[in-house]
């Protein structure tokens, strides 16, 4: 396996963890606040070793989706490199810790306590489209659906 592409794997698995680790056990803390809160401190890191990994592959994974209508075949066949592999993994971890964040400040706008932001920021954590789904339905309130009905646009949580 590409040396450059171990580097990056760990490089964004360990970037990760204080992140989640503050979002799961400090949720309102200053420190929290200030780190996820911030976009740049938050995804920019993860980003960056997306981009190193990425950019070697970017015209083959553009060719290979410009080119032809995606099947699974042609998926599968693409994910039998380990580079792109790894390349999934940070794309992963990458989208996930934005929709963690995302959830995060929708539970701090809804001021829902520990004990319920903690288990679904875990599940964003391990399962990023259900934790969303569970992150969104638990911080949904009766002006959202409100707003929705009088179709005017829905109350987003401000940035922290």
């Amino acid at each position: 396996m590409n040396t450059l592409a171990v580097a990056m794997f760990w490089v964004s698995s360990v970037l990760i963890l204080p992140f989640w680790s503050l979002m799961w056990f400090m949720p309102k803390h200053e420190l929290t606040k200030r780190f996820v809160g911030d976009i740049r401190w938050s995804i920019l890191p993860l980003l960056i070793p997306y981009a190193i990994l990425a950019l070697p592959h970017a015209p083959e994974v553009l060719f290979t989706f410009a080119s032809q209508m995606p099947t699974p075949e042609i998926v599968v066949e693409m994910f039998a490199k380990d580079e792109i592999i790894i390349l999934g993994w940070l794309h992963l971890l990458a989208l996930d810790l934005f929709v963690g964040r995302y959830v995060w400040l929708r539970m701090l706008a809804a001021g829902r306590p520990m004990y319920v932001s903690t288990p679904v920021l875990i599940l964003c954590t391990m399962m990023g489209p259900l934790g969303f789904l569970i992150g969104i339905l638990s911080t949904w309130s009766v002006k959202d659906l409100e707003s929705i009905a009088s179709n005017s646009e829905p109350v987003e949580p401000t940035n922290v």
